[in-house]
């Protein structure tokens, strides 16, 4: 189990943990009935951050980030010296957080995606692991919440009997959800990306050698153009450039942000 803490990425700040303590952290949260914000983070999420300072104070408010893209890994590795053999990726996570659930019995809701998208995501997840809980799955509004769908949410998955809560709205709004509702769930609230229709099949993973070199987002550029082109082709050479600057002491990225103005929550 490797957690060396909490390591500044453009002033995001990620922790350089495996798989083994970002669980450990998840089912202690768990058992002490704990709410807690988890997001695995790749480079589109580290850039919502660097250029929103309303969102860069949520990220570095939560209890737990991971570096689930393999350049945020490198990075942590290369200019903080962190070690890290493996990044945490969001639909791996997922399902080893599945397995956990079901040998310490705990239930999950699944919150955000759309109908389609969540009965491929359970009918898969229950296939896999025979006695799985799932308290409930529940679809995104697309978007934001009255404060009365608020509170009935917060009711619902309370009232559900889950231990732990993943949600899929898609970065950055996900994050603002598990900010938002982390201490009135009472639970870990897991932002966790395209796990969901990763995991339910409909929408294909990058082969392993893809992803070992960092070349999952040239992957899902091909295979969804329209929708990813902007975030890839603006923001990854972004990234770099910052990285640059970074590494060689040229800027300083503050960690601070600015506290965020009360809004309803993404849905």
């Amino acid at each position: 189990m490797r957690n060396a803490g909490k390591r500044s990425v453009l002033g995001v700040l990620i922790d350089a943990v495996d798989y083994d303590a970002a669980l450990d952290f998840v089912f202690t949260a768990v058992k002490e009935r704990r709410g807690a914000a988890v997001s695995a983070i790749a480079v589109h999420g580290v850039m919502t951050g660097v250029l929103d300072p309303e969102q860069k104070f949520r990220l570095n408010h939560f209890d737990l980030l991971v570096p689930d893209g393999q350049p945020v890994r490198w990075v942590l590795n290369g200019l903080h010296r962190a070690k890290l053999a493996n990044r945490v990726y969001g639909p791996t996570l997922t399902l080893r957080i599945c397995e956990l659930a079901v040998s310490q019995r705990v239930p999950l809701y699944f919150y955000g995606s759309t109908p389609s998208v969540l009965r491929g995501l359970c009918t898969s997840l229950i296939a896999r692991f025979p006695g799985l809980k799932i308290a409930g799955a529940e679809p995104s509004r697309f978007r934001s919440l009255t404060p009365g769908e608020r509170r009935d949410i917060i009711a619902r998955i309370r009232s559900s009997g889950a231990g732990i809560t993943l949600v899929g709205l898609g970065c950055p709004r996900q994050e603002m959800f598990a900010y938002e509702l982390r201490d009135q769930l009472s639970m870990p609230v897991i932002a966790i990306g395209a796990a969901f229709p990763f995991i339910a099949g409909l929408i294909p993973q990058a082969p392993e050698w893809m992803q070992n070199h960092g070349l999952e987002w040239l992957f899902r550029l091909i295979s969804e153009p329209r929708r990813l082109w902007k975030r890839y082709l603006f923001l990854n050479p972004l990234y770099v450039f910052l990285i640059c600057l970074q590494s060689l002491r040229l800027w300083r990225f503050s960690t601070e942000g600015t506290v965020p103005h009360c809004r309803p929550v993404a849905g």
